[in-house]
Order: C-alpha cells, then sequence, then structure tokens
C-alpha cells in the first residue's frame, strides 16, 4: 500500500479539483474513468474502463491507500468490492441511499428531517393513486440516475398524466408534492474518520433548465435558526451513516409554519464534493476539496469558515471573454479542459468581497459578461 495514493472513481472536474487540492499536501492520485478524455486525464494516473469492469478495477485499487468518489452513480457493487482490500469513504452505504430517490427520502424521514411528500410509482395504479394522496401540481420523477433536471416530468395539471408517464413510465418512479419555497440552500458538511465535524457555511442556489447556474455564500439574510436547523439536518445524516468526507444537502427554504418556526425540507444529498461547494476554492478558509481529503486521509479538519462573501457561477455550453473577467477585482476563473458542449459545465467563476454589498456590485458585472456568451 502507498500511504500517499488516492484512488477516485469518477474523471470529471470535481476530481480534477480534488487532485489540485491534494498536490500541495504531498497527495498523489489515481483515477478510474470510461472517458478517456476526462477532465484529469493530464493530471495524474487514469484507468480508462467501466465501472463494472473488475479486472480494472482490481487494477485501480492496487496499492491505494484510500478510495473515494466524485459522483454518485459509481456502481455500489465496485465500492463494495473495493471496500475489501482497501477503505472507502464516504461509506459504499451513502452512496446506495443517495442513488436512489425513494430510498433517501424514506431515510430523509426516518431521521426527521422533513420533505415534500412522496409516494412510489411502480405502474399507472400506483401513479394516480399517489396523485390522489399527494394532489397536483406534482413531479414525477425516475428513482435513480437523474441530475441537472434530466428524469423527471412536471404535472401540474391531471391533462399533463399521460404525457409524464409515457416519457417516464416503464421504470421505478416516485411522486413528489410540488414546493412553493422561498429559496434553494444547500448545506456542505465534513466529518472526520474521529467523527470531527466541520460546517460550511449555507449557500443560496439559483438553477436554470434544472441546472446550477450560481450559489452565493453565505446565503444573504439567513435567519441564525435555519442555519443551525441545516446544520443539524447534515449531522443527523452524517452520524447516522457514520460518514466520512463531504456531504451535501440540497434544501427548500420555505415560509414559516403557523408557529412561526423556520422550515427546512430536504431535497436531495450527494455524498460527495458538490458544484454549490466551489466557492470554498476562494472564498473559505479550507475548501471542500481539501476538506474531504483531510478527512478521507484520517487528517484534521480544516477551518471551514467563509473568508467574507463569495459568489460561484457556472459557466455552461460555452465561455466567457476570459480577459475580460480575469481584469475584474477578486474574481478567480476555473476551466475544467472540456470540449464546449450546450448544458454542459465547462468551468466556473468566482467572485469574491469583504460585504454582501459590495459582492453584489462585482457579481451583477460577471453575470453580464458570463450570461452574454454561454446557453
Amino acid at each position: 500500500m502507498n500511504d500517499r495514493l488516492i484512488g477516485v472513481l469518477g474523471g470529471g472536474q470535481l476530481g480534477r479539483m480534488l487532485a489540485l487540492a491534494g498536490y500541495p499536501l504531498g497527495f498523489r492520485f489515481r483515477f478510474l474513468d470510461p472517458a478517456g478524455d476526462a477532465p484529469v486525464r493530464y493530471l495524474a494516473e487514469q484507468v480508462v474502463a467501466s465501472y463494472d469492469d473488475h479486472l480494472a478495477v482490481a487494477q485501480f485499487g492496487n496499492s491505494l491507500m484510500v478510495a473515494t468518489y466524485e459522483f454518485e452513480n459509481v456502481p455500489v457493487t465496485t465500492a463494495r468490492a473495493l471496500e475489501q482490500h482497501i477503505p472507502v469513504f464516504p461509506p459504499p452505504q451513502a452512496l446506495e441511499v443517495a442513488q436512489d430517490r425513494l430510498a433517501e427520502k424514506r431515510f430523509f424521514t426516518q431521521l426527521n428531517i422533513p420533505t415534500a411528500p412522496f409516494a412510489p410509482v411502480d405502474d399507472r395504479a400506483s401513479l394516480d393513486a399517489a396523485i390522489e394522496r399527494i394532489g397536483l401540481p406534482a413531479l414525477l420523477k425516475t428513482r435513480r440516475l437523474g441530475y441537472d433536471g434530466k428524469g423527471q416530468a412536471l404535472i401540474g395539471q391531471r391533462a399533463d398524466i399521460e404525457d409524464a408517464w409515457r416519457a417516464l413510465g416503464g421504470q421505478p418512479l416516485i411522486l413528489e408534492g410540488f414546493v412553493s419555497f422561498v429559496r434553494e440552500l444547500s448545506v456542505l458538511a465534513v466529518r472526520g474518520q474521529d467523527g470531527a465535524v466541520a460546517c460550511y457555511p449555507p449557500v443560496e442556489n439559483l438553477h436554470r433548465n434544472g441546472i446550477l447556474y450560481r450559489s452565493i455564500a453565505p446565503a444573504p439574510g439567513l435567519a441564525a435558526e435555519v442555519q443551525l436547523l441545516a446544520e443539524t439536518y447534515a449531522r443527523r445524516v452524517l452520524e447516522a451513516l457514520d460518514y466520512v468526507g463531504v456531504l451535501a444537502i440540497e434544501m427548500f427554504e420555505v415560509k414559516p409554519d403557523r408557529t412561526g418556526g423556520a422550515r427546512l425540507l430536504a431535497n436531495e444529498m450527494a455524498p460527495r464534493v458538490h458544484n454549490s461547494g466551489h466557492w470554498t476554492i476562494d472564498g473559505a478558509v479550507t475548501s471542500q476539496f481539501e476538506n474531504h481529503l483531510r478527512a478521507i486521509a484520517g487528517l484534521p479538519l480544516g477551518d471551514a469558515s467563509a473568508r467574507g462573501c463569495a459568489a460561484m457561477v457556472n459557466l455552461i455550453g460555452g465561455l466567457p471573454d476570459v480577459t475580460m473577467l480575469l481584469a475584474l477585482p477578486d474574481t478567480h476563473l476555473h476551466l475544467y479542459d472540456k470540449a464546449p458542449r450546450p448544458g454542459r459545465k465547462l468551468g466556473h467563476v468566482t467572485v469574491c468581497a469583504v460585504d454582501a454589498e459590495r459582492l453584489a456590485e462585482r457579481l451583477a458585472v460577471v453575470e453580464r459578461y458570463v450570461l452574454a456568451s454561454t446557453k
């Protein structure tokens, strides 16, 4: 075993940023990804193979100190096979929960973490029954493999039912009640092998066409009790799974109930470093990527505090004028070495400032540049 070699299942931009955070700490990396043009290809050794190629997985796992993953659709069987020989963090059980939307919602419910109303849908009759119980509008979603808005259909009225069923029927589904939310939030937390936990400040997210477009950290105007609630929910998940590494939970902030209490509804969890935490590279004392590596390597966690205020804007489909962006104050560009394609995340821009007012001014300028060139 090499005590500095970390294996990562997946070679996308999250893996790329893990490697960039790990090299200053003296770590080396090996990636497994089926794409020969993965963003990590020039940064580290890459095994180009399918995740269910047993021989390739064995080759990948040889001499690793620990393995992790950078996206949650890695086969659980692959993670468990590696776990027979080397530590795998986060634990494969977290993958199992996150890969099935129904299992995920039931898991939240068991931990007394509220969610939108939901019901399993296995056939057309159970869809009708779920609609009768939950009501409309509602979202019909695939239970597995959905991301960036894919694998779901809005049922606003009964006339939409047939179209939604034609689009998604024939596979395990879940119906979720539509949530009228104030805003979307996410909380990132990290847990070490020793059980220590650090929480990043919750961020406000804006999605466009189902894809994360912008995150602002800390979430503007967030009440202290809402932040405490978000951190409490994250800690419950971390403890229940005996989790090690970074965890993200996406949530809806809804209007206070009749008692005046703040309310958060958990939407989904990601057992990995997360797009809404990219701001931490430039805007936090310790980035989510460095803290993930510290956690899985058994090192002390770093400070998760924000350095003032920050915003992250994804570059989707195309790239803005780099020269103009980099001429702006406290603006940081991160490109992923990916070929442009509509709807594809090619990089992100982080804007930092000492306070929310100055951040808003700088962010407005950056967004004008970004929106003019991306789609």
